[in-house]
């Protein structure tokens, strides 16, 4: 089968968007030679290049289809645009059932002609997520000056150009040229396959697998490091950016002076990331070690040494800039950056950071005691949180929010706890980023991310299906996460509440009527009520409940994602319930049944009674109201009736005492006298109250176990 081969060849890409070029570069060509496509694409990408290589069909003869166009009746403009689109004369179209009708006979493909008329199109049509454009005359815009097109089917090039007209000036033809490094082996090559086109480039000091360059960059400073009795700092995200900085990868080992070895750990990581894509190391005990890793695009013919020696020259002017900002913000106390947050915005509805503080500084003196913490500390951490935002430090490196206010918090002598606190309140960042665990600091990372979700959403600035710049669904799940984890009982609904009444206090006026009313009427118009043992007004539990929503629905995203029965998540998250691990032993104790086969027995027993009471309640119902004892002729219907005496009660005293599992066991006990309730009772009596009676009777036991969970979401 015929070999595609295309690379798209430019100025250096920005390493960011290499990989998501290349995935949209295989993407658009399997769609655009679709026809004539064996298996997905291969893509690759580099510092100055994306491609892709596939194998094809020669060609491919379509099916022959009917297309049908206007009415017999319809005026000739019409008749004449339909023909146009399908380039037919009149005398090819026939007429039936009152349509003109054309019979377009298949036709054989050639994949050559394809990728010829596809590929202009497909190349000036790529979107980035930053384009250019350069010279003049042309319309091309490329993520930085296209300079070469390789485009080859079997090892023959297939001709295109990229002119759109006789003023185009970017008439880049396709050729079977490419170009090695751009120091070491500069310089146009003819290639003739893809064997050829990675040996080629291999010979002319290019990597061309992205995945092989990292695995060289990795082997290779882990063997340097090892070498040395240190290990590398794993940095997965540096690691795939610098291999996108070079094409020939050398790794290197540099040394830090000694005299930068007192700075903090986290502060050398990020100056050296950030600014000279360095990797940190650290010796077996986990402090930091005196080297650092560098990877250079050349292999240098004295080993590296100068290229070592200027790095490490770079590096202490970093440093010293760094231990700068260090010595000055430490020659005042953490508190007193303080006021400086009353002239930083934290966002236009929200107020100053300094108001933000008052906002965090009273929400975790409230969850202090929900949470076992003294609330004395957590407020006094609460209040610091912040305040690093205004110091030198975190100005030049924004990364280290948080982390240089924990160094700030203890250098000023403040508790342990409070700068512990200080320094996890953003956590957790990710995944695999671990939560606070200490109480003082779960109660200042928990009131960071409630107020966050409280403020946006009463801003009207929620996620949506296309963004989410303020990061509220990271947010959501580090309060899942910190809950789950640490075992917290917390009624959300409360502390959302509390949050949202923060904010008009913290400002010192009271908002805008409209602040964070709509989520509150969103909840209100689908027919929420507010419990009966609301402490707030409605339209605060209104707001509290929207959000909990929206926590909840993260939370079934994350269990659907941990492997959870989504039927089963749904059911369990019952209206009114605010409380996480409520939900999950719900959750847990209602799989349990409905993976049994009596819990198989009884669904499909609620989902008949469901269904007769849905079309029975059309005609006359709602069938509510009590069951008439008097009226239950049957055996069968008397069982019923007394077993749902029993489970009733049973489940209501288990759901208040938490004991799921037996609530699920209670309902379990209604399997018997309800199987035999639809083996022998015939619910639509001809006798009017028998059957009202009986529906009556359908509706407790729907009741009953809605109590429980809402089996109408179970599948089964």
């Amino acid at each position: 089968m015929p070999e595609l081969l295309l690379e798209l060849f430019s100025e250096e890409i920005p390493a960011r968007m290499q990989a998501r070029g290349a995935e949209d570069l295989s993407r658009v060509v399997a769609a655009a030679l679709a026809p004539v496509m064996l298996g997905a694409p291969r893509a690759f990408h580099g510092p100055r290049r994306i491609a892709v290589t596939a194998t094809l069909r020669a060609e491919v003869t379509t099916e022959g289809k009917e297309e049908r166009g206007p009415r017999v009746s319809a005026p000739e403009p019409a008749l004449a645009g339909f023909l146009k689109k399908h380039g037919a004369e009149r005398s090819a179209l026939v007429e039936r059932n009152g349509f003109w009708v054309l019979d377009k006979p298949g036709e054989t493909l050639a994949a050559r002609d394809l990728i010829a008329r596809e590929m202009p199109k497909l190349i000036r049509g790529f979107a980035w997520p930053k384009s250019m454009r350069w010279g003049t005359g042309g319309s091309l815009t490329w993520v930085r000056p296209l300079q070469r097109i390789l485009c080859l089917l079997d090892g023959d090039v297939v001709p295109f150009d990229l002119r759109q007209g006789e003023d185009d000036a970017h008439g880049l033809r396709s050729a079977n040229l490419t170009e090695g490094h751009r120091v070491m082996a500069p310089g146009e090559v003819s290639v003739f396959s893809f064997a050829s086109y990675e040996a080629e480039l291999r010979h002319r000091r290019v990597v061309l697998d992205a995945a092989e360059r990292m695995q060289i960059i990795e082997d290779g400073l882990n063997a340097l490091a090892a070498a040395q009795g240190v290990r590398v700092v794993p940095d997965r995200g540096l690691l795939e950016e610098v291999s996108g900085l070079v094409e020939w990868p050398v790794p290197l080992l540099g040394r830090i002076d000694d005299a930068f070895m007192d700075l903090p750990p986290e502060l050398m990581r990020t100056t050296m990331r950030v600014n000279q894509r360095y990797f940190a190391m650290v010796k077996p005990d986990g402090s930091a070690a005196p080297f650092f890793g560098v990877v250079a695009n050349i292999a240098a013919n004295d080993g590296g040494g100068a290229l070592v020696a200027g790095n490490e020259r770079v590096l202490r002017a970093r440093l010293s800039d760094a231990r700068f900002f260090w010595d000055q913000d430490r020659k005042q106390k953490l508190e007193d950056f303080l006021p400086k947050l009353d002239e930083v915005v934290f966002h236009a509805k929200l107020g100053t950071q300094g108001q933000r503080v008052a906002r965090l500084e009273r929400l975790a003196r409230w969850l202090a005691p929900h949470v076992g913490a003294d609330a004395n500390l957590a407020a006094r951490a609460a209040q610091l949180a912040k305040a690093d935002l205004a110091s030198g430090m975190v100005g030049e490196f924004p990364e280290l929010q948080g982390v240089m206010g924990r160094y700030y918090a203890r250098a000023g002598g403040e508790d342990a706890c409070v700068a512990d606190a200080i320094g996890t309140q953003y956590r957790p960042l990710g995944p695999g980023d671990a939560v606070p665990a200490e109480p003082t600091a779960i109660a200042v990372a928990l009131a960071d991310k409630l107020d966050t979700l409280a403020g946006f959403f009463a801003a009207d600035e929620r996620p949506t299906g296309s963004g989410d710049p303020f990061a509220l669904r990271r947010a959501a799940l580090g309060i899942i996460r910190i809950i789950r984890e640490n075992g917290l009982r917390l009624r959300l609904a409360g502390a959302f509440a509390e949050a949202f009444f923060g904010f008009p206090q913290a400002v010192g006026v009271s908002p805008a009527p409209e602040f964070g009313m709509a989520v509150a009427q969103e909840k209100l118009n689908a027919g929420w009520r507010p419990p009966a043992d609301s402490a707030h007004p409605p339209m605060v539990s209104a707001f509290a409940a929207g959000l909990v929503d929206f926590l909840a629905e993260r939370l079934r995203v994350q269990l659907r994602a941990e492997g959870a029965r989504h039927d089963v998540v749904a059911a369990a998250f019952t209206a009114g319930e605010d409380d996480l691990l409520r939900l999950l032993a719900r959750a847990d104790a209602l799989k349990d049944l409905v993976e049994s086969d009596t819990g198989r027995n009884l669904l499909a027993a609620y989902k008949r009674a469901a269904n007769i009471l849905r079309i029975e309640e059309k005609k006359d119902g709602p069938h509510t109201g009590a069951v008439d004892a008097a009226l239950l002729a049957l055996p069968e219907e008397q069982a019923l009736a007394a077993a749902l005496d029993a489970a009733e009660p049973a489940a209501k005293t288990a759901l208040a005492d938490e004991k799921y599992p037996e609530a699920m066991a209670a309902l379990a006990a209604l399997r018997g006298p309800v199987d035999a309730f639809f083996d022998r009772v015939t619910v639509n009596a001809p006798e009017k109250e028998l059957r009202q009676n009986r529906l009556r009777l359908l509706n407790r036991l729907r009741s009953a176990m809605d109590a429980v969970a809402d089996f109408s979401k179970l599948e089964g």
